[in-house]
């Protein structure tokens, strides 16, 4: 079975001693569980694997249940130490207290139980690691599979991957494309709503959270304003709703609205947002295209073309920590600018001859990146674009 990096990184630290909680976080059937459980199969060490998925929310004292029952296991079976793994732990009302009140104890007392959580939703997970367990944990992000990924996991080639994006779940579905649309929608974009945002989040209006998610993903790659997306919702409030559900489905690992590139913060705030979003299959099952008249159809490929490089740097900005945004002034645009400490990449997505690229030029001239170039047409192929290191970028 194929082994994504993270393996390696989960393995290191489970070897190590007892030291830090492991946070696995990333988005909806990106194989987070698959993963851990690879690493659990494969070390010499007794464990314990808890899902929190079908347990109440209210239920905080299961959290202390799965504990006590581990601390149990390790004394009879006389083991030096055990490891305690939790699934879905976000799931659990005031989970981070549980884990802060048992990880303590177990502290305090010399009880050798290494604890690795995982989760789906960021920013669930990450205000309870902030709000209870500072200086406990450390965070393994992973993020949606990558082009080099899925071809050597799976075959895909490079534009079957533009088009259906990275989830390993799905392949086994793209010759049935109703089938695979039907995957998407009920298995990733249901159940992140329903479950992960919707359940633990106070919605006003859940109907136009949805609605924003599926306008804002079929207009993936393209600037939107937010009163214009207004005019194209029913019963849409006003436009910090819409900001507020747009926030929300950018922590899902869903799609985001990138700001426009400015020195000035205050303007980046207040610029028209592009939207984005993770994985293109999210944009291509409200495009109407088949696989076969998409790559056929210029005008239609360009845009899917320049979602797909960007579903890839949004993915692995959260994964690497970096930012990414794109740049515009009247006719001159960039389409990403990637910006990590001081050091800026302005990348131009050119999937055919007829694209402009003065932009960039402009760009460099008023910001001086780190790096600019253009993938695609007349710069460095998509193929290889996808399979760089984009860390060396900074």
């Amino acid at each position: 079975m194929y082994k994504r990096a993270e393996y390696q990184i989960i393995k290191n630290r489970l070897e190590e001693p007892r030291k830090f909680i492991q946070v696995v976080m990333g988005a909806r059937q990106i194989g987070k569980s698959t993963v851990v459980k690879q690493v659990l199969k494969d070390l010499d060490a007794p464990y314990q694997f808890y899902s929190a998925d079908n347990v109440p929310a209210t239920n905080s004292a299961w959290i202390s249940d799965c504990w006590s029952a581990v601390r149990s296991l390790k004394k009879s079976n006389g083991w030096e130490s055990v490891i305690l793994v939790i699934d879905e732990i976000q799931k659990i009302f005031n989970w981070s207290e549980a884990v802060k009140k048992e990880w303590d104890s177990d502290s305090f007392n010399d009880v050798n139980v290494k604890v690795l959580l995982l989760g789906s939703s960021r920013v669930l997970l990450e205000k309870g690691l902030s709000e209870s367990l500072a200086g406990r944990f450390e965070e393994i992000r992973m993020s949606h599979w990558s082009y080099t990924e899925m071809s050597d996991a799976f075959g895909l080639s490079l534009d079957q991957y533009i088009f259906f994006g990275g989830y390993p779940g799905a392949v086994s579905l793209i010759g049935d494309q109703e089938r695979f649309q039907q995957y998407i929608q009920s298995a990733i974009i249901d159940a992140t709503i329903n479950k992960d945002i919707l359940m633990d989040t106070p919605i006003g209006k859940p109907a136009l959270l949805k609605q924003t998610f599926e306008l804002g993903a079929a207009y993936s790659g393209e600037l939107l304003s937010l009163n214009k997306m207004l005019g194209s919702l029913q019963d849409a409030g006003n436009t910090a709703t819409l900001a507020g559900y747009i926030n929300l489905l950018g922590e899902s690992g869903m799609l985001c609205g990138l700001q426009k590139y400015s020195i000035d913060q205050a303007r980046r705030k207040a610029s028209i947002p592009k939207f984005q979003v993770y994985n293109n299959a999210l944009k291509m099952i409200y495009n109407g295209l088949t696989f076969e008249q998409a790559i056929t159809d210029r005008k239609a490929w360009g845009r899917i073309f320049e979602s797909g490089i960007g579903a890839y740097l949004v993915s692995q900005a959260f994964s690497r920590r970096f930012e990414v945004f794109y740049w515009r002034e009247r006719n001159d645009e960039v389409d990403f600018i990637l910006r990590k400490n001081k050091s800026v990449a302005a990348i131009e997505i050119k999937s055919n001859a007829e694209k402009r690229t003065d932009g960039l030029e402009k760009f460099k001239g008023l910001f001086n990146p780190t790096t600019s170039f253009i993938v695609g047409d007349g710069g460095i192929s998509a193929k290889d674009f996808l399979s760089m290191d984009i860390t060396k970028l900074f």
